[in-house]
């Protein structure tokens, strides 16, 4: 008997639509964020000013006159030359990175300028396996420091960074002594070197040339160290302080120079490079496109920079 089948054929399943991603929740406070929005007002939160990651591109079109970028050394690509497997092989850990970000290796190196001044600058980018630093980006960073002595430029580095890649073993532990040593050669030639840290910059990176930084900037919230907070709180058994490790921290406890957000960092740097070299720049190239709006906001940031400073010299 067909008691249980149907007559008649029923509705059939459709396939889901892939829609884009057009919303996003704001990790500091929940908001929901409009991500056009969200990209007009440099990937910061306009109500808890929480500072998401970036791509490299994004701090291009923020930082440098005009976005241009002059990229060298970019068809540098790592090898996997132990064969190394874990849960994936390293090799196609590369080729998905690759394919993802459109990049050959965690960080990209090229010539540009802020306000006028000319600058050699490198930008790592957290999503090409989480930022790890391999023998390409210690290579890169070498070749980069190389050409800004060449050109008699500062160098500027934009950090953000799980640490060493591991799949590199001890090869990717020797560029903790290559940039060092290469950074050496940049500061006996006179010129700046200008350490950006964003979210997150730990591990190797953060023992070697992120904390070199004749100036140490750091974005507001970003996570600044060697291990994580995780592994400390279980190896020394205590509860961690409110924020710790976060670049308002370090700033405290003397690490880092300034905390800076994203909207004043091209003006910050200005003043720097204005500062620190004796190049003469075009005035109105200078200025940039500043507001009265932005300027009042710059104003703020170097007041709170300063009171969080003083707190914590009276602290301590």
């Amino acid at each position: 008997m067909d008691w249980f089948k149907r007559a008649k054929e029923g509705l059939k399943p459709q396939k889901k639509k892939e829609m884009p991603e057009l919303w996003l929740k704001c990790t500091g406070c929940g908001e929901i964020i409009y991500k056009k929005e969200l990209e007009k007002n440099f990937n910061v939160c306009t109500k808890c000013d929480f500072h998401f990651r970036q791509k490299s591109s994004d701090y291009i079109a923020q930082l440098l006159d005009d976005n241009q970028f002059d990229e060298f050394n970019a068809n540098i690509s790592s090898v996997d030359f132990l064969k190394f497997k874990a849960l994936k092989k390293y090799s196609d850990q590369l080729k998905a990175a690759v394919k993802k970000t459109g990049q050959n290796d965690a960080i990209r190196t090229g010539f540009g300028k802020i306000c006028g001044y000319e600058v050699v600058i490198c930008i790592m980018d957290f999503s090409f396996i989480g930022g790890s630093m391999g023998s390409v980006v210690g290579e890169k960073i070498a070749r980069a420091t190389d050409e800004a002595i060449k050109r008699h430029v500062p160098l500027i580095i934009i950090s953000a960074s799980g640490g060493a890649r591991m799949m590199e073993a001890a090869i990717s532990l020797m560029q903790l002594a290559k940039t060092s040593a290469r950074l050496t050669k940049l500061a006996e030639a006179g010129l700046p070197f200008i350490s950006i840290v964003t979210d997150p910059t730990t591990g190797g990176v953060t023992a070697s040339y992120a904390m070199l930084g004749d100036f140490i900037l750091a974005e507001p919230g970003a996570l600044i160290g060697f291990a994580g907070p995780r592994v400390i709180k279980q190896t020394i058994g205590q509860d961690l302080p409110d924020g710790f490790q976060r670049s308002e921290f370090q700033l405290k406890h003397g690490f880092i120079d300034a905390v800076i957000s994203r909207h004043e960092m091209k003006e910050r740097l200005r003043e720097i490079l204005e500062f620190s070299t004796d190049t003469q720049v075009d005035e109105d190239a200078r200025n940039g496109d500043l507001s009265a709006d932005s300027i009042s906001r710059l104003v703020s940031v170097t007041k709170m920079d300063e009171d969080t400073l003083d707190q914590g010299i009276s602290t301590n």
